[in-house]
């Protein structure tokens, strides 16, 4: 079956059908996302970001949501947000096509990175990361802010 993606920015055309149908394999990823999914996702793309839908036959595979910045370490940056992969269709391919799609993409913007973070948790998905080529140039530290 053919393999094709959807690129979706705020003013795409079917954004909230295939926003809908992106939901759950969203949450596989985030589960922690609050309810309002559609209305979360509508205001994040309005802020620049990008989404990417692999699917075939409008069966959605595997999503990447992503955005393009300068920076002052690795110039203009390429930043996956999220990258997940139906749990039922690991090691299909979609993967793989997503990653090397966000990169192809990334070289047409003239990005000289392509990054990304993951948990620490996730080996799996780090094994696939160096499948990728990709190498750990750096910590994420975090510090939650707490509103008064």
């Amino acid at each position: 079956m053919t393999r094709e993606v959807v690129h979706l920015m705020a003013d795409s055309p079917d954004l909230i059908r295939w926003l809908e149908g992106a939901e759950p394999l969203h949450r596989m990823l985030r589960p922690q996302m609050e309810a309002g999914y559609v209305s979360k996702m509508q205001r994040i793309l309005g802020e620049g970001a990008h989404l990417a839908l692999v699917h075939q036959s409008g069966v959605i595979r595997a999503l990447a949501m992503f955005r393009a910045f300068h920076n002052t370490w690795n110039g203009y940056r390429f930043y996956i947000d999220d990258l997940v992969t139906d749990d039922s269709q690991r090691s299909a391919g979609h993967g793989h096509f997503l990653i090397s799609w966000c990169e192809d993409l990334a070289r047409g913007w003239g990005c000289t990175a392509l990054t990304l973070e993951s948990g620490v948790q996730r080996g799996a998905a780090h094994r696939f990361y160096f499948r990728e080529r990709m190498t750990v140039e750096a910590f994420s530290f975090i510090k939650t802010i707490t509103q008064p």
